[in-house]
């Protein structure tokens, strides 16, 4: 009777410690991540070992989430995620594919943070944009971050070109993560600004004033023109692309040109390449002793006015001022009341300053002779020209005269 008794005791003291064991080891809750031990996979899903008195089961359907990408055996190890602590029949449920996710917005996250930019492949598309899977996320690319989408298109043609774009790799770049939203934007315009932005801090540290680089036009601006180096462009001002005035940078360049251009200034700090043009062509300044003196009449256009005077054309791509003083007696209160853009008029030079890349004009010391006989050329000029003109013309009638007749 002891010895029952003493047995019963004893059961009741282990019985007692591994209940009291069982309430230190913390229960498992919803939305909790585990690492579990793979016991057993058949077709029903994966028995998982992870470290309670109780083992896991992940669903087959669960595991049919993920695809052909998983791939696992007895023995390995995997994180999973709590999906119900106690099914009908007690079992502790858990998903991979949603613990694969917590890691994927985990990742999406630090991507957000460092703006990393990577490779995707288009899976689906609609007339709001395109999916690019990160892991097992879906990342959605709106239509307006989307590179090369044609403006105008009405929603049909819109989607259509959407589809399209399916299977195609893309490189994308983080811009918004929401994990309660489940909302996961990526962007190809913000991929490429970025890629063009560490590109161009390459490029700074590679590139040396004064050297000379090829590059392609990329773009032409009131200011100046863009030039693609490989990848990130710099700035040929306008002042940078002659030695004579240029009004815009059409005159001399076209998007798609192909170009040498020289090295000006590199600006690491604000991330800036200044280019130039002009550099690369001889200093007209450099002539201007040896094909003008003062005294010389010379033969200029106007190329702009301003309150002061106004800059004159002169060969070998000069511009020289001529002011109001030099302009009449008494000087004009407004220099476009005598000259304007485009005007062509015979001058003498009165001042030559190369070194500082001067030239004075003047008008008023042209005497009236001199300016009657560069009158009398010009339109003797004119007339030769249009006397070829008009012979050129009755060469050509003669000819088709002749021409119908051979016909007829």
């Amino acid at each position: 009777m002891s010895d029952v008794t003493t047995w019963d005791a004893q059961d009741s003291v282990d019985f007692a410690t591994l209940l009291e064991a069982s309430f230190d080891i913390e229960q498992p809750e919803r939305g909790d991540i585990l690492t579990g031990t793979v016991l057993a996979m058949d077709n029903q899903g994966l028995i998982v070992d992870v470290g309670l008195k109780r083992d896991a089961v992940v669903p087959r359907s669960d595991l049919e989430r993920l695809g052909d990408d998983f791939h696992c055996a007895v023995g390995d190890e995997i994180p999973v995620m709590v999906i119900r602590p106690e099914d009908s029949e007690g079992n502790l449920v858990v998903s991979v594919a949603q613990a694969r996710q917590i890691e994927d917005w985990t990742k999406a996250e630090e991507a957000l943070a460092n703006e990393t930019i990577f490779e995707g492949i288009i899976t689906e598309a609609n007339r709001g944009g395109l999916i690019v899977p990160f892991g097992n996320l879906r990342g959605f690319v709106p239509a307006s971050h989307v590179l090369d989408l044609p403006r105008g298109l009405d929603e049909g043609e819109r989607k259509n070109h959407m589809a399209d774009l399916i299977g195609r790799k893309i490189s994308v770049k983080v811009i918004e993560v929401n994990r309660k939203r489940r909302r996961l934007v990526l962007s190809q315009r913000e991929a490429q600004s970025g890629r063009r932005a560490q590109r161009k801090e390459a490029l700074l540290e590679e590139l040396k004033e004064g050297e000379v680089r090829r590059g392609i036009v990329s773009g032409l601006r009131d200011f100046g023109a863009f030039v693609d180096l490989g990848g990130a462009d710099g700035l040929i001002h306008i002042s940078e692309l002659a030695w004579h005035r240029v009004r815009h940078p059409r005159e001399l360049l076209s998007v798609g040109d192909e170009v040498e251009v020289y090295v000006l200034r590199l600006d690491a700090e604000g991330k800036r390449i200044g280019l130039s043009l002009k550099r690369l062509q001889p200093n007209p300044w450099a002539l201007v002793d040896e094909m003008y003196h003062v005294g010389q009449l010379v033969e200029g256009e106007v190329s702009r006015v301003t309150q002061f005077g106004a800059f004159v054309s002169l060969e070998p791509g000069i511009e020289a001022l001529l002011h109001t003083s030099q302009m009449a007696d008494p000087a004009p209160a407004d220099p476009s009341e005598l000259i304007r853009e485009g005007d062509k008029l015979l001058m003498r030079v009165i001042s030559i300053e190369s070194h500082r890349q001067r030239l004075g004009l003047s008008l008023k010391e042209v005497t009236e002779e001199e300016k009657a006989e560069w009158r009398a050329r010009q339109q003797g000029e004119v007339a030769a020209e249009t006397g070829e003109t008009a012979e050129s013309t009755t060469d050509a009638q003669e000819e088709v005269e002749q021409a119908e007749t051979a016909d007829a």
